[in-house]
């Protein structure tokens, strides 16, 4: 865990990334907030709320008496979501970066198509 984040972020974050990944598909059974806090050694109240934010998200919804299930197309939603963050919180910087630095957006390809090559 990552002490610099609220733990119930962290929790979210890790459902979304797999249903992203594939390890928890549309219709599963997420983890119960009971087995969360367990597992992380956190308190119960604050796995729900990592949970209740995935619910509120629409990612996950709430079976009475039976538990969590990742919702249909929550991977689509999630990708959907990600990848214009990640063009807010990425993309846009290295380009204002790369602008300052007098690198053009061919070269700056090139650096990107090599780093993913060397990776």
């Amino acid at each position: 865990m990552d002490e610099s984040r609220p733990i119930f972020i962290q929790i979210a974050e890790q459902v979304e990334n797999d249903i992203i990944e594939g390890s928890l598909p549309e219709g599963s059974q997420i983890p119960s907030t009971n087995e969360f806090a367990a597992f992380l050694r956190v308190n119960p109240a604050t796995a729900l709320k990592g949970v209740n934010r995935l619910v509120d998200d629409g990612i996950v919804e709430k079976r009475r008496g039976i538990g969590m299930f990742v919702t249909q197309g929550a991977r689509a939603r999630l990708i959907e979501r990600r990848r214009a963050d990640f063009a807010t919180e990425y993309i846009r910087p290295l380009i204002v970066e790369a602008e300052k630095l007098g690198i053009d957006i061919d070269e700056l390809a090139g650096l990107l198509r090599a780093e993913r090559i060397n990776s």
